[in-house]
């Protein structure tokens, strides 16, 4: 499980934000993961690894610069769909696609070809963004497996999506979206310690938007455990283990905030990790 809402704008005000980002990843608090990082096999590329035997390499959340245009990808389970026999790690469509900068992964060609082979994999949705010129809006889509559908986003405006398809979410991203719009329209020309402590107490929110239709249906043992923004099912071992922010100002300066749990217990230690990168201008 993991949920994820974002602002994205090409064109913003000077003191504005091309990009504000906020996500939670809900996993098993046992699962090997590296920290986020700039990547050492692609050295224009910033996010977590996943260190699990068997899907090392692959990611939920990265970003990548080159040739002016920068690229950002976000993948989420679709929570209590059937898995198909032999099914491929998912990963790894995050990484490919924010590492390579050819036009064969640029976000309309990555996203069609994804489209055509999508089935083989779990079910999933995978969010991507592509901004550059600032004379050409951002493109944002949204591509579901189950069933194969590719959905375009306009920019400047919020979205919020989770572990359910769009035009179901879960009442806890419902919620959050709203709360993000708050923020955005508060502090979307804040400095970034401001704007960032206001995601991570969205971020952070551990009320339990329960009952919920969907998420019951979807996960009728789980349910209410996930209904929070911030999950914590400690008798599974299992949460939201890592808040990250990415926020990408006018200037194109990259702010990557992150904090994760530094070992399994959620009330213990936390590493934070502030990236900052000035990507190149066009």
């Amino acid at each position: 499980m993991c949920v994820i809402f974002f602002y994205a704008n090409s064109q913003p005000n000077a003191n504005g934000y091309k990009l504000i980002l906020a996500s939670n990843r809900d996993e098993f608090f046992a699962r090997d993961t590296q920290t986020a990082a700039k990547w050492t096999n692609a050295d224009h590329v910033y996010g977590g690894i996943d260190l699990e035997p068997g899907r090392e390499g692959g990611t939920w959340l990265a970003i990548g610069s080159a040739h002016g245009i920068f690229k950002v990808g976000a993948l989420l389970n679709l929570t209590g769909e059937p898995k198909p026999r032999n099914a491929v790690g998912r990963g790894m469509i995050v990484a490919d696609y924010v590492r390579q900068s050819d036009v064969e992964h640029n976000i309309i060609n990555y996203n069609q070809s994804l489209l055509a082979d999508c089935t083989k994999y779990s079910a999933f949705n995978f969010v991507s963004i592509e901004i550059g010129d600032v004379s050409q809006p951002a493109q944002i889509k949204l591509l579901s497996n189950v069933p194969p559908t590719l959905m375009p986003f306009e920019q400047g405006q919020c979205y919020g999506f989770g572990n359910s398809l769009p035009d179901s979410p879960f009442e806890k991203v419902r919620h959050g979206q709203q709360q993000f719009e708050q923020i955005v329209s508060e502090h979307g020309h804040s400095d970034v310690a401001t704007l960032s402590a206001e995601l991570l107490q969205l971020l952070k929110n551990k009320h339990k938007f329960w009952p919920d239709a969907e998420l019951k249906r979807r996960a009728p043992s789980w349910g209410e455990g996930l209904s929070a923004l911030n999950v914590h099912i400690p008798e599974h071992g299992y949460g939201s283990r890592t808040h990250s922010l990415i926020l990408v100002d006018a200037n194109n300066k990259l702010h990557f905030i992150e904090e994760t749990m530094a070992g399994l217990d959620p009330s213990g230690e936390w590493e934070r990790t502030h990236i900052e990168k000035q990507f190149e201008n066009i």
